[in-house]
């Protein structure tokens, strides 16, 4: 329930705190003295967009803030939920600067604007005569058969089932444009990989052949060099091996006269043998150093065709044409599994369509079975209304394609007169009659739903007399068990009805137009009332008719 509404510098309004009670009140006041700038500010609480135009001139913020008192059972897990401190005294702030920034708060901390809205959108509902135009719509007709029928859970268990069946349709879309993408490309990748495997390339043999082709290039040039190295180390005249032979035998000699010569013979001794080992490579490799023309062709070949590869893929290494070869094999791969994965889906996506079907034929039921309750119901509204030969049918169609709302398609039809055929109510009623119909169903629905505070701005459009006062009756009992309903209304049999009445008004000092709003003792509603009987002229029948209103004569 709204407590109390604080409202500084924002449009004719410098600053004012008024609060609100329990029941049913009223807000009355000439056109322009600033009712519409009230419903403006409380929207902003309620995470409309705001503009720093609305912001009082000369003035760098507006701030507005409203208490409301809340329940655990009813709030507890939106808090939870959204990391914020609960309390029963829950205020709201929004401040806006002239610089366009706004902030809002939840009890002190700083929120999004989807925060506050959802929030909002549980504390207060605002009916403005605009929404009247809701009635056209087909969705505000679904969604009063659902609060009805209490459909809530149901609902949102078949948008769930509904979202998934189409996430996997758009799944499959995509996965057949990518089957038809790759069969497109197929025959090419199919030839890109039979050629790479056909070259059966092995990491490191680049290496191994380039080193092999320059082996046999200069295999000739190589066997005559170790040749001459072989008889440089091994010709009996003057040879490598036989001079440190006849070294060692002239060291070996002086071992008995000259001390140091032994472990110089020792060192030669160890020379001798390792140049006579690589000797023994070196007449090794001569010998197994042969040119061969057919092996050089081979090689050569080899080397073209990696050569090649390298070049048509724009790669490195032979390490790359291999991983190429492995992406090509995968994504044909891929190519060929899709048919099994799209028939996999397309079994996912008829068990899918069964479970939503299901889930709308219960909600058809459901809304078919309570859609025969609601015609009697708001006939039964609408009779004292001055529409004592109303006819109201609920006309539910099956749809030819379910949408997130399942498979109905429903329309309020509606006849005010008698042998006058049902229409859709959007294309027959009078603004009046949209007006005393859709107070109807929002007494119907507040029923159903847990709305702690309803404002009506002006709801009474295009009514008088008898039919104000019973729809002011509706409100009144609207505002029975703790809800909260406030009014915005130029009919003085409504305003008499309400349990507190406020007055907003205008009014002019030195230097600007002000808004006001005042809470009106007994005396001053008398004064309010019979100004809205008889206009800015008191007369003593206008005063007398106020307190008839009122229930004081």
């Amino acid at each position: 329930m709204l407590q109390t509404l604080y409202i500084q510098n924002y449009a004719l309004i410098e600053q004012l705190s008024i609060p609100f009670h329990k029941g049913f009140s009223v807000i009355t006041g000439e056109t322009g003295a600033g009712k519409s700038i009230l419903l403006g500010a409380i929207n902003l609480l309620l995470g409309q967009r705001a503009d720093s135009k609305s912001i009082r001139t000369g003035a760098d913020k507006c701030i507005i803030e409203a208490t409301f008192k809340i329940d655990k059972v009813g709030f507890l897990a939106f808090f939870e939920e959204n990391g914020l401190d609960f309390d029963e005294e829950c205020i709201l702030r929004r401040e806006v600067s002239s610089s366009g920034k706004s902030r809002a708060f939840i009890n002190d901390t700083p929120v999004n604007l989807v925060q506050m809205r959802l929030l909002g959108d549980r504390l207060i509902d605002i009916h403005s005569q605009h929404q009247n135009l809701l009635l056209a719509k087909e969705s505000f007709q679904l969604d009063v058969i659902d609060v009805m029928a209490h459909n809530e859970e149901l609902l949102q268990s078949y948008q769930d089932a509904y979202n998934s069946w189409q996430k996997k349709n758009k799944k499959l879309t995509l996965l057949i444009q990518e089957a038809e993408e790759g069969k497109t490309k197929q025959d090419y990748l199919q030839f890109q990989l039979e050629q790479l495997e056909e070259a059966n390339l092995v990491e490191d043999e680049l290496i191994h052949l380039e080193e092999n082709f320059e082996l046999q290039t200069h295999a000739e040039e190589i066997k005559e060099s170790l040749y001459k190295l072989g008889h440089l180390f091994d010709n009996e005249e003057r040879g490598v091996l036989s001079s440190i032979h006849e070294s060692m035998r002239l060291m070996k000699d002086l071992n008995a006269v000259f001390t140091p010569s032994k472990e110089l013979s020792e060192r030669l001794s160890s020379v001798y043998i390792e140049l006579k080992d690589v000797l023994n490579e070196v007449y090794k490799e001569e010998q197994n150093i042969e040119f061969d023309p057919m092996e050089l062709e081979r090689i050569q070949n080899r080397l073209n065709l990696i050569y090649s590869l390298q070049q048509k893929h724009s790669l490195q290494t032979v390490e790359e044409l291999i991983q190429l070869k492995e992406e090509y094999a995968a994504e044909l791969q891929n190519i060929t599994s899709l048919d099994d994965e799209i028939e996999a889906l397309k079994k996912e996506i008829n068990d899918s369509f069964a479970d939503v079907k299901l889930r709308a034929k219960e909600l058809s039921k459901r809304r078919i079975d309570v859609a025969e309750q609601f015609e009697k119901d708001i006939t039964k509204q609408l009779t004292p209304l001055g529409m004592k030969n109303v006819q109201f049918l609920v006309d539910v169609k099956e749809r030819k394609e379910l949408n997130q709302w399942g498979e109905d398609l429903i329309t309020f039809t509606f006849s005010a007169n008698k042998n006058s055929p049902l229409q859709p109510l959007s294309n027959v009623a009078s603004g009046g009659e949209i007006a005393r119909v859709m107070l109807s169903i929002k007494a119907m629905m507040a029923g159903k739903m847990q709305l702690p505070t309803i404002i009506f701005d002006e709801i009474d459009t295009g009514v008088s007399g008898e039919i104000a006062e019973r729809m002011a009756i509706i409100m009144e009992e609207m505002s029975q068990s703790d809800r909260q309903v406030i009014s915005i209304t130029h009919l003085p049999q409504i305003a008499a009805r309400g349990k507190t009445h406020y007055k907003v008004y205008k009014k002019d000092n030195e230097y600007q137009t002000n808004s006001h709003i005042s809470e009106l003792n007994n005396e001053e509603r008398i004064e309010e009332i019979a100004q809205m009987v008889s206009g800015s002229t008191l007369t003593q029948a206008a005063l007398d008719n106020a307190k008839v209103l009122l229930g004081l004569q």
